[in-house]
């Protein structure tokens, strides 16, 4: 009989190095789904490893990619050390997207003169406003009723996703655009600036790093981070400290909210220039496993962001190049999860084989 136990001092050096064996474990199956699919394996993690990187522009669009992604990661791991299951994200993200779209097609209609600078901050606003009201819809319900912040993040998603379907089908479709269930297209004045002169990448992406170094001064030099991740540690103890866990449920959940709405303004003031049903990529939910491959860390992060991107535009080219389905992005982003869990799992803990007799005596 196979039992775990706890290992009395867990490795520093494999907690740290857990998620690059998880990156190797899944590219020793992903090879052997290529051959299930009659595909050259080699060929195949060329697309997702290398394509995305081999060229200037191609950096960009990793970079756009990895940009949003980054973002809402950022606000979910100062969630998920509070101990507030942000799980949601994605709905946030449409919020945030609907409120900078909405902004945009105003001052697009009644012609407003204004100038991309002095615009941005004002649409990456407007785009974290929004997702910070629809978290604190979550957060009302778990400091009032006690509900479970799991399921209502969640099933909000749902209803965000109902409510940008009612707007671009009806009051915000294009009366000009055949039909199609978009929004007008934003005027060039409300767009996010580009980053570089060539591709699509934008200042967001600069904003993100900078979220990054703020976030890292927050969570381990300011003593309301520290009081946030005890709670999340050990609540007692931070009841005991005088720590508000009432106020550690509303600053997780506003702040993790609040940088998934300003991801949904990025996306739509930025590559998208429109309200779309498609807006969201289901970058809400491939955060979740960005800020656990980025051991909750806010470097961490960035850098499982772009591993991450990568699966997302290999999985796209997958599809064009070798014929597969597009889901396969997300087979890897599972696979890459299950192994860091299961990693995880042994790092702290160790097998022990027991006896039938004796796990009997235990028992």
């Amino acid at each position: 009989m196979i039992r775990l136990e706890p290992r009395p001092q867990p490795s520093i050096l494999w907690t740290y190095a857990s998620p690059a064996l998880a990156l190797a474990i899944t590219v020793f199956v992903a090879v052997f789904i290529f051959i299930a699919f009659g595909k050259d394996p080699v060929r195949g993690l060329s697309i997702f490893f290398w394509e995305p990187i081999k060229s200037p522009y191609a950096l960009t669009e990793l970079i756009l990619k990895a940009t949003p992604l980054m973002v809402i990661a950022l606000g979910l791991i100062l969630s998920f050390r509070a101990n507030v299951w942000n799980i949601g994200a994605e709905g946030q993200f449409l919020l945030g997207a609907i409120v900078a779209g909405g902004l945009a097609v105003w001052v697009t209609e009644n012609q407003i003169a204004t100038q991309r600078w002095a615009f941005a901050p004002i649409v990456l606003l407007a785009g974290a406003v929004g997702g910070a009201l629809w978290a604190s819809i979550a957060a009302l319900c778990k400091d009032k009723f006690n509900a479970n912040e799991i399921l209502v993040t969640l099933m909000l998603v749902y209803v965000a996703n109902l409510l940008l379907s009612y707007l671009v089908f009806g009051p915000w479709k294009d009366p000009k655009g055949f039909n199609f269930p978009q929004s007008i297209r934003f005027s060039d004045d409300t767009l996010l600036p580009r980053l570089f002169a060539t591709g699509r990448a934008h200042v967001g992406f600069a904003l993100s790093i900078l979220l990054s170094a703020l976030m890292w001064i927050f969570m381990f030099r300011m003593l309301r981070g520290y009081q946030l991740q005890v709670g999340g540690i050990a609540p007692l103890a931070a009841r005991y400290a005088g720590f508000s866990s009432r106020g550690a449920l509303w600053t997780a959940l506003l702040v993790s909210g609040a940088f998934a709405g300003m991801a949904g303004a990025m996306e739509v003031a930025g590559p998208m220039g429109q309200l779309t049903p498609y807006v969201s990529n289901g970058y809400g939910f491939t955060a979740i496993i960005v800020a656990f491959v980025g051991r909750l860390h806010p470097v961490g992060v960035v850098f499982a962001a772009f591993l991450l991107s990568m699966f997302l535009i290999g999985g796209e080219l997958s599809q064009s190049r070798l014929g597969l389905p597009s889901a396969l992005s997300g087979v890897f982003q599972g696979l890459l999860l299950f192994a860091l869990l299961t990693c995880d799992t042994l790092v702290n803990n160790r097998i022990r084989w027991v006896g039938a007799k004796k796990s009997e005596a235990h028992a």
